[in-house]
């Protein structure tokens, strides 16, 4: 009987699914300490193994990097010809390794011994030689690979990289990890644009088009002219009075130039602060149907100006 590939991939997700529900309820005993562990790590923490596990330990590191924890993936070929003299006594290393007897990993479990450096093993093998040297291991539980000869690394990885996500998040929470130091690690990109606050691209000084209440509006044209945002706020002082735009022009067009800008302008003006996500900002400026928004301080000091324009070139779409 012919199997569609449609099938073998239900067969395949199935089957790592499974595993990993049965990893979240066999969660290693040992996972509290090693999370306690790392978080006093005073250096880096050190992912490694070899092929497929060593692409795992790849991601487990740079996870581990962007949410707050300082990490390094070291290949193990390369440990043995120089770079272990990247582990120091103030790392720790996490060690992937299905079987627990991969060859590859002898220089890094010998140099860890050497140098009191805390070992910890992610492995299926308790009593293998990885496991034996190990002060903690992270037993992964002995799931059938979804491969169709039961061999090629499937389950078997996807537990490994679920266990490192899992260990990421545990010490990110413990550490109070928030969108604040999310978006220090992530400037660039979609991501990076997402956790921008107005202050990092709003117009500031003298860019900003002001103007008082007695300013003639031959003036106040003048001013939204050259800064060119097709606004003007109306201040008194350093703070925020109203703002002028060109629906408030078309509605006083008669005898606009016999005006001030205190007879013109919307006392209500829609405000943002320089705290406020961009996303949140470009929400509101879509749903008014606004194309600027002035950004104000707590006591109303006007401090800026956000362009929609602004938030586009930032990646925010």
């Amino acid at each position: 009987m012919t199997v569609t590939p449609s099938e073998i991939a239900r067969e395949v997700l199935t089957t790592e699914a499974s595993a990993l529900t049965r990893l979240g309820s066999e969660l290693p005993e040992s996972f509290d300490a090693v999370v306690a562990l790392l978080l006093g790590v005073q250096g880096r923490v050190i992912v490694s193994g070899m092929g497929k596990s060593g692409h795992v330990a790849g991601k487990i590191a740079a996870t581990f990097a962007s949410t707050g924890t300082p990490a390094q993936a070291v290949h193990p070929g390369e440990a043995s010809h120089g770079d272990l003299g990247m582990i120091t006594r103030n790392d720790a290393v996490i060690l992937i390794s299905n079987s627990g007897e991969t060859r590859e990993l002898a220089d890094m479990i010998a140099h860890c011994a050497r140098f009191n450096i805390p070992l910890i093993a992610m492995t299926k093998k308790v009593g293998s030689t990885l496991g034996s040297a190990a002060q903690h291991v992270l037993v992964l539980p002995n799931a059938p690979e979804a491969c169709a000869i039961g061999m090629a690394p499937t389950t078997s990885t996807t537990m490994a990289m679920a266990l490192g996500d899992a260990l990421a998040v545990a010490m990110m929470r413990n550490r109070n990890f928030g969108k604040e130091n999310f978006a220090a690690f992530h400037p660039g990109g979609t991501l990076g644009a997402q956790l921008l606050h107005v202050r990092a691209v709003m117009h500031v000084g003298a860019e900003l088009p002001t103007v008082e209440a007695a300013t003639p509006m031959s003036e106040v044209l003048l001013e939204m002219s050259q800064k060119g945002f097709g606004v003007a706020a109306l201040v008194n002082g350093e703070h925020l009075a109203g703002i002028i735009t060109d629906g408030d022009l078309r509605r006083n067009m008669d005898g606009l130039m016999d005006r001030t800008a205190g007879e013109v302008a919307t006392r209500t003006p829609m405000v943002t602060r320089p705290d406020t996500l961009l996303t949140e900002a470009l929400g509101v400026m879509n749903m008014s149907k606004r194309t600027v928004l002035l950004v104000v301080e707590e006591d109303h000091r006007l401090v800026g100006l956000l362009h929609i324009h602004d938030a586009l070139r930032a990646g925010v779409a």
